[in-house]
């Protein structure tokens, strides 16, 4: 389970974040929604231990093993690299160079574990953003994660490629039990997918299981309408 416990961010003395406090019990899958610069990225970079924050945050168990998968954009797609190369960091701590027929077994697996088995020899430049997400996703899963935690996974993403995906994690989560925390602009992904949800704007506008947190007084009080969030609201959820 996870534990926030009064997290402020500040950034060029900004307040990015502003007393976060939740409760996630192990094993729930949280969809993190809210409007552009409302801090949902920094959340989860806080709840990594990349971003410096005050307040507290607590894993049980602590120490297990986390898998990320970023922002693509974050990634220098001119970097030299192969797609087996870019899975293996998350085994070697660093970048392999050279992948021994062990890493790459494992490596294979993992690929083959998100249907991406086919872009193994590729170089990582020549990928589309789709095929990059799956790649980020194999290296977040080859640890066996007790905590994964997923950034705007779906951007850059058709519809189809993205339900894949998220079917990959739900696959993932309901065999391993692992506690999975994602940051979403996706409405319908929220309501269909995650057990719990929360609406977050600098500050927390609602948490809790997700067709009660997603509701239309937390976004028009986070985006100011409902706009295309109208459709969902009444909607069940799976997790």
């Amino acid at each position: 389970m996870i534990t926030a416990s009064h997290v402020c961010v500040e950034a060029a003395q900004r307040s990015i974040l502003r007393d976060v406090s939740f409760h996630l019990p192990s094993g729930a899958f949280l969809a993190v929604i809210g409007p552009n610069g409302g801090g949902k990225s920094t959340l989860v970079r806080a709840l990594l231990g990349l971003q410096p924050h005050t307040g507290t945050i607590t894993f049980e168990p602590a120490g297990a093993p986390t898998g990320y998968v970023p922002q693509i954009k974050t990634l220098d797609r001119s970097f030299p690299a192969l797609t087996e190369e870019l899975v293996a960091t998350a085994l070697k701590r660093r970048w392999p160079w050279r992948v021994d027929r062990d890493c790459e077994r494992v490596v294979a697996d993992a690929l083959t574990h998100v249907r991406a088995d086919h872009l193994m020899g590729q170089q990582i430049r020549n990928l589309s953003g789709g095929e990059l997400q799956r790649v980020y996703l194999a290296r977040a899963l080859i640890s066996n994660p007790t905590y994964l935690f997923l950034d705007e996974p779906a951007a850059g993403v058709d519809v189809a490629g993205a339900e894949d995906m998220l079917e990959c994690v739900e696959r993932f989560r309901s065999a391993s039990g692992a506690t999975v925390v994602m940051v979403t602009h996706d409405w319908d992904v929220a309501v269909h997918h995650a057990s719990h949800a929360m609406v977050l704007s600098q500050e927390v506008i609602s948490f809790g299981a997700t067709n009660e947190a997603i509701n239309e007084a937390a976004i028009r009080k986070a985006f100011g309408h409902v706009g295309h969030a109208h459709g969902v609201f009444g909607g069940g959820h799976h997790g």
